[in-house]
């Protein structure tokens, strides 16, 4: 059903005074509610039986007092239905709201179970979809001087029981938002001032309804309700510039979500040194002094760390007398033409010798210097002096000054879609304002996993002149970019592909 009331009716909710006549009603309808030139009194119709009465300013106040006494919707709603009832001695009232293009009746002035009477209030919903669909109220049994109107579901209603009937379109902003139909079951039929006064007392009431709905709907049904309104407001005859604007919209819509963009692939990066350098301890010893700590720069041949030397010093000694005591031993067995025990004294001087030698190589590099210029990465010993080292442990991690590669940690869902010269985009935590270029020099075929996550790492070069700013080890993400793609692929790919994987598994 279609709830927009834009078009002129003939017959709508008057939005009147409370002294006062409905200013909607055009001349025809006057006609028919017998408006004289009294504009604080409702005549009986042409013909009519009833003698005017004067809209009651009182019960209007009182039907308002029942809702706002009410903080609930469907109690207000109910208390309405009792108090009109009550008020103009109808037999049964019902109020309904739009749902969903439907009229659902959500209150009876009398307190009946629903599920008991599913017929009679599915019925009573379609009375009230047949005036909102003429948005006009409808009244069955008809005056002979009222325009006629469409009444299959009044009839029925009243073929199932009732005398007469009306039902009188509940109107909001000038679109209708529900329906309140009053039966008689004992009475006369409903005569026209009785209708026009109906139509006022809901007027009045109406919106306040409307206002306590609104506010108990969820914000998505809101949201519905307003595009749905919007969208009717477009259709309908007319509004020349909401269509163009919605023709606009539609054609820029299209073209976002169509053309091709530039497609980025996301992956978080790290900074690394273009070559690492690992220091080592070079004999077994212990730690006696330490000059830098990670983050420190350091020039070619400074010296870093120191082991004790007192046993290698020790060692040297030893070795020194040992030789003297070969050569003494070996000068005597040559005095004593003893060519055998000379050749032996000369090996053992040739192996002190060699050991002596040794000793001094290790001497020479327990003092541990910097190969090249550059800053100190990995290694903090200022509180491990003393402690012992063993020859081949890794004591510091040099890196070479302002050099860096940039690896970048690609998700395996991405991968095909990173090659080798692509160029792109690094912005680090520490440096959130500035992006650094980059471009990618490799792509590891091998796979790693960490933290529940597989991805490829691929390796970068950045294209400018480093800044002094930057260290190894930052961290950031980087874009790297990839083919042109239309932007309602770039949204919906990952969700594509996770729902295609998915299916397959399950053999579909």
């Amino acid at each position: 059903m279609d709830t927009a009331l834009l078009a002129e009716t003939d017959r709508q909710p008057a939005t009147a005074t409370l002294d006062g006549p409905a200013k909607g009603l055009d001349g025809r309808q006057q006609a028919r509610h017998g408006l004289d030139a009294e504009p604080d009194k409702l005549t009986a119709p042409a013909g009519g039986t009833q003698a005017a009465r004067p809209l009651d300013a009182g019960q209007a106040l009182k039907l308002q007092a029942a809702v706002l006494s009410h903080e609930r919707f469907i109690a207000a709603a109910a208390a309405f239905a009792g108090e009109l009832a009550t008020t103009l001695r109808f037999d049964q009232v019902a109020v309904g709201f739009l749902d969903n293009s439907c009229a659902r009746v959500v209150a009876l002035s009398q307190g009946v179970d629903f599920q008991s009477k599913a017929e009679a209030i599915r019925r009573i919903g379609e009375a009230m979809d047949e005036a909102i669909e003429q948005r006009s109220t409808v009244v069955h049994p008809a005056s002979s001087s009222d325009r006629p109107r469409i009444v299959i579901a009044h009839a029925e209603l009243v073929r199932r029981g009732a005398v007469a009937i009306c039902t009188i379109p509940l109107v909001a902003h000038g679109r209708a938002f529900g329906a309140v139909t009053l039966q008689r079951t004992t009475q006369a039929p409903i005569a026209s001032d009785e209708v026009a006064r109906c139509e006022h007392l809901v007027s009045l009431v109406g919106p306040i309804l409307h206002l306590k709905f609104r506010n108990e709907q969820r914000w998505l049904s809101l949201v519905r309700e307003g595009t749905r309104a919007a969208w009717a407001h477009v259709r309908e005859p007319g509004h020349v510039r909401a269509k163009a604007a919605v023709s606009l919209a539609a054609a820029a819509l299209a073209a976002l979500l169509f053309v091709p963009v530039g497609y980025n692939v996301s992956a978080p990066a790290h900074l690394e040194g273009a070559i690492q350098r690992a220091l080592v301890a070079p004999v077994d010893g212990f730690l006696r002094q330490v000059h830098v700590r990670p983050g420190d720069a350091v020039v070619a041949d400074q010296l870093m760390v120191e082991l004790a030397e007192q046993e290698l010093e020790l060692e040297r000694r030893k070795w020194e007398s040992e030789l003297v005591q070969h050569q003494d031993a070996s000068v005597a067995a040559l005095a004593k033409t003893d060519r055998t025990q000379y050749a032996i004294n000369q090996a053992k001087v040739s192996e002190a010798r060699a050991q002596l030698e040794l000793v001094d190589q290790h001497l020479s590099r327990s003092r541990v210097r910097a190969p090249f210029d550059g800053v100190v990465i990995k290694g903090d010993l200022t509180q491990s002096l003393g402690a012992p080292v063993q020859r081949g442990e890794v004591l510091l991690t040099l890196a070479p000054a302002n050099q860096y590669r940039l690896i970048v940690d690609v998700d395996e869902r991405d991968v095909a879609a990173v090659r080798q010269g692509q160029h792109g985009q690094l912005a680090l935590a520490a440096l959130p304002d500035a992006t650094l270029a980059f471009r990618v020099v490799r792509v590891t075929p091998v796979s790693n996993n960490r933290d529940g996550r597989n991805f490829f790492e691929a390796e970068a070069t950045l294209d400018a002149s480093a800044s002094k700013a930057l260290r190894p080890g930052l961290q950031g993400v980087a874009k790297i970019r990839a083919d042109d793609r239309p932007l309602a692929w770039i949204w919906t790919h990952r969700f594509v592909d996770w729902l295609s994987l998915t299916l397959w598994s399950w053999g579909a």
